[in-house]
């Protein structure tokens, strides 16, 4: 299970139904790329840290190690803003209000990932996609999503035995050894991706599958008193931004 699976998991919020999540985390993201970046972003951004790192009880080890990535998409997005090719200064040169730009990009997509994380991080795939159905979703498409998704695992455990077997033989030594250790393990992990899903093809159909997959969901009900605090939160952030938006530009 990858780390932010089994956060979501263990999460405090793990009980509370997706919407509930969803009206938060998602609305954070809308606000953050609707809002002027400063300080509009800004102030997304510092909520969402605090809800994940707080209410939510994210530990903030694994929220680094899962919003870097993210951030560092963020980064090489807004980097090239900061100049410009051809024009009066030469073939490359400074942009005229790039660092503006770059910054604003920046705030906005970082907040916004951090909206998402939120969501993420407190709502685990196995009670999001079930539900999916209910709000219109064709039932093959879900199936899809959830054999992909547990596919998904099946293949990450094989890549990384292959992986621990390749290195328990001295296959990661040298240069050469390492490309042939990752050619060995692109062609094995293939073998056994169509392996197993001739396997899961064969179980459904012994098990009768006539098309859908049904799966047990966990008992949830959308809270009112959640959902309009956090309408309510969502509400004063826009609000705030724009009373600041004046004054700090």
């Amino acid at each position: 299970m990858l780390p932010i699976d089994a956060a979501a998991h263990s999460s405090r919020w793990r009980r509370r139904h997706p919407v509930d999540k969803a009206v938060l985390g998602l609305g954070l993201t809308v606000l953050a790329i609707s809002l002027p970046p400063w300080p509009g972003a800004a102030l997304v951004l510092v909520t969402a840290l605090t809800v994940l790192l707080g209410p939510a009880g994210v530990p903030g080890r694994r929220l680094w190690r899962a919003y870097r990535v993210p951030l560092g998409f963020c980064v090489t997005g807004a980097l090239p803003l900061l100049v410009q090719v051809g024009g009066a200064g030469g073939f490359l040169s400074a942009a005229e209000g790039g660092p503006a730009r770059a910054g604003g990009l920046l705030l906005r997509t970082s907040a916004a990932s951090l909206g998402v994380l939120l969501f993420a991080f407190t709502t685990p795939m196995s009670d999001l996609l079930p539900r999916l159905v209910r709000a219109g979703v064709p039932a093959a498409v879900v199936d899809v999503a959830l054999v992909t998704y547990r596919m998904s695992f099946l293949l990450l455990d094989s890549v990384r035995r292959v992986r621990e077997a390749q290195a328990a033989r001295l296959g990661h030594t040298t240069r050469a050894a390492a490309w042939r250790s990752l050619g060995g393990l692109g062609a094995t992990a293939f073998v056994r991706a169509f392996d197993r899903a001739a396997r899961l093809q064969s179980g459904l159909a012994g098990r009768g599958y006539d098309g859908t997959l049904r799966v047990l969901v966990p008992e949830a009900r959308v809270s009112v008193p959640f959902t309009a605090a956090s309408g309510a939160l969502l509400a004063a952030l826009a609000a705030l931004s724009l009373v600041l938006e004046g004054p700090l530009s």
